[in-house]
């Protein structure tokens, strides 16, 4: 539960077509006092941003399987939203090339399979969070 966080709570949308790839994300996000949102595709993604509102998104590479879909990078970046986009996927190195991450409205790629302390303090660092306090007994 995330009472008493207010305003300091962000929330991330995770969109991955493998719903057991997003349950271990969203319990170690939730742990450290996220709220998360969730979608299966890109489409679903895009629809799921404007009721949650995140403050960032973690999205798998291939979470469409339409070849001609947009990546939620490119629609985000399309849509003037300047919210940090994170590619996690198996298949993130097809993306070196020509093209730079940040032309790609990138903002950070994890590999899978994820390291979540990796992707949960980048996280913070990224939103300014700033240090989870330890709690006392």
């Amino acid at each position: 539960m995330n009472i008493g966080l207010g305003a300091r709570r962000k929330t991330i949308l995770l969109i991955d077509g493998d719903p057991h790839a997003r349950a271990i994300l969203r319990l170690a996000l939730e742990a450290d006092g996220f709220s998360v949102g969730e979608a299966a595709n890109n489409t679903e993604g895009e629809r799921t941003i404007a009721r949650v509102r995140p403050d960032a998104v973690l999205a798998d590479l291939l979470a469409d399987p339409s070849a001609h879909a947009p990546t939620i990078s490119e629609w985000l970046r399309a849509s003037g939203n300047p919210m940090p986009c994170y590619i996690v996927s198996s298949a993130a190195e097809a993306l070196v090339g020509g093209t730079g991450l940040h032309e790609l409205g990138v903002t950070g790629v994890f590999l899978k399979p994820v390291d979540n302390a990796l992707v949960v303090q980048t996280l913070r660092t990224q939103l300014g969070v700033g240090v989870k306090e330890p709690h006392h007994a």
